[in-house]
C-alpha cells in the first residue's frame, strides 16, 4: 500500500513498507508486486513510481512490478490493483497486502470486498509508533466497524 513520496523518494513510512516487500520478495510468496498510489497536484512523481524505483534498487525485477498510479484512497488503490491483475489475465485472485500494522485489517477487508482473497503482512519496522500508533489503531478500528456495516466503498466515498 502506498504512502507519501517526496520528489520521487519514498517517505520513511512508505520506505518501511517497501523494505518489508523487498525482504519478502526472495521468499517467492508472490509472482508480482503491485505498488499503489497516485500523486498530489504539483507532484512530479506518483507513489507507485517512487515505490517501483525503490524496489528495483533493492533487487525486485521491474518486470515483476505493476504500477497502480491513480489511486488516492486505499479502496481506489486496491480496486485498481485488482483491475490491473484482471487486465493482464494473470489469474491472480489472492494478494498479500503489505502495509503498516494499524492499516492491515482494513486493507485486507477492502481487498476481500472487491473480490480478492487477501492476506496481510504488516511491516515490522513501521515508523508509526507510540501514541501515534495507538491513535491510528483506534481510528482504523472505527473504520473497520463502519466499513463492515456499510461497505468499504461507501466509507471511502464519504471520507474522501
Amino acid at each position: 500500500m502506498g504512502a507519501a513520496q517526496y520528489d520521487g523518494r519514498p517517505s520513511p513510512q512508505l520506505a518501511a513498507r517497501l523494505d518489508h516487500v523487498a525482504a519478502l520478495w526472495p521468499e517467492g510468496l508472490a509472482p508480482l508486486v503491485v505498488v499503489t498510489g497516485g500523486n498530489q497536484p504539483g507532484d512530479r512523481f506518483t507513489e507507485a513510481d517512487a515505490s517501483a524505483a525503490y524496489l528495483i534498487e533493492r533487487g525486485v525485477p521491474d518486470s515483476a512490478i505493476l504500477r497502480e498510479d491513480r489511486g488516492s484512497t486505499s479502496y481506489e488503490s486496491l480496486e485498481r490493483a485488482k483491475a490491473l491483475l484482471d487486465e493482464r489475465s494473470v489469474g491472480i485472485h489472492s494478494v498479500l497486502v503489505v502495509t503498516d500494522p494499524y492499516h492491515t485489517l482494513r486493507s485486507k477487508l477492502i481487498a476481500e470486498e472487491i473480490g480478492l482473497t487477501a492476506y496481510g503482512s504488516p511491516t515490522p519496522t513501521s515508523v508509526v509508533t507510540g501514541a501515534r500508533s495507538l491513535e491510528r489503531h483506534v481510528w482504523e478500528a472505527g473504520g473497520v466497524a463502519i466499513g463492515r456495516l456499510t461497505g468499504f466503498r461507501w466509507l471511502s466515498d464519504v471520507t474522501d
